[in-house]
Parts: structure tokens; sequence; C-alpha cells
């Protein structure tokens, strides 16, 4: 044999002891097709979205005064109780009578019209508006734990992975659908 041709058989031998050794360790110890899914937990996102929310209120307020000295009560008071006055005793007593008539008759008819003005109401209707928030809760995504061989990780998915991941030359195939 010459030096060349041995040199090839050297050579040869090594290479298909090294292809037989890779490709033995690759059948003892294979490379996973699949990571499997050990936990997967939702990840949500919330939202807030303001309204508005109005009601009719029905608002009863004083009506306006058209005489707020009360004049005419006074005076139609004192009217009355003048004549009313002048109903009693006579001479000097009567002018006593009419004249203390008339003051309380006019104190009186003033009364009376203040409490008729007080309870005089008017009503009117009012809107009234308050912002409530409404809370919408939407999934974007899922933290998925997984054991790939022996070693356990964590990865975010878009969509609800099964019970297994594919895997490629030893990486998570993410895009796949659900492996079952």
């Amino acid at each position: 044999m010459n030096k060349s041709m041995l040199t090839g058989v050297v050579a040869g031998a090594v290479a298909v002891t090294a292809l037989g050794g890779v490709a033995g360790y690759k059948a003892l110890h294979p490379e996973p097709e699949f990571a499997d899914v050990l936990a997967v937990k939702p990840v949500t996102e919330t939202t807030k979205t303001p309204r508005q929310v109005c009601h009719d209120v029905v608002i009863n307020e004083q009506a306006p005064v058209k005489d707020p000295n009360r004049i005419a009560g006074t005076a139609i008071g004192a009217v009355a109780g003048g004549l009313l006055g002048n109903q009693v005793g006579g001479g000097t007593g009567r002018t006593l009578a009419t004249v203390a008539g008339a003051a309380a008759g006019g104190y009186a008819g003033n009364q009376v019209q203040k409490n008729m003005q007080e309870k005089d109401t008017v009503s009117r209707t009012e809107t009234r508006c308050k912002t409530v928030y409404e809370s919408h809760t939407r999934t974007i995504g899922y933290d998925v734990r997984y054991r790939l061989g022996k070693q356990e990780s964590l990865v975010r998915m878009a969509h609800r992975p099964g019970p297994r991941i594919p895997v490629k030359d030893g990486k998570l195939q993410l895009d796949a659908p659900p492996a079952s």
C-alpha cells in the first residue's frame, strides 16, 4: 500500500467512526420533538371606558314674590280689623277700638300673606349627568411554563397551547397549531 492510500483509508475510518459516534449519540439521546406544557396562565388587559348617565330631577322652589313687603295683606287686614274694632264700644272707646283693630288686623294680614307666599312653590325639571366607567377585560396572550428535556422555562404565546408544543432543531415552534 502506498502512503496516500493509507492516508485515505485512515481518514475514511476516522470519518466513519465520527459519524457513527454522532449517530449513536443521537440514537441514545434523541432530540425531543415536543415540549410538555406544565402550566398556562392567561395574560389579561383591563380598559375602562367612560360613559354618561343622565336622569331628570324635579326641583321645587319658592315662587317669585310679587309683593315682597306684603302691603296687600297688611292693608286688607287693617281694613278688616278696623271694621271689627269699630263695632266695639262707643265714643272715644270706639275710636280706640277701631285703631287697635286696624293695627292688629294689619299685623295679622301681613303674617297670613307671608305664610301664603312661603308655601307658594313652582316645580321645574333639570337633567343631571354623571360619568361612570365600564371595565372591559380581554386576554392578550398566555404565559406558558413548559419542560423541554430536563429543563423548565417560561414563554408568552399568542394562543392557548395544547398539552405539548412542537419543537424543531431544539427551538419551540410557537406559531404551530396546538399539538395533542
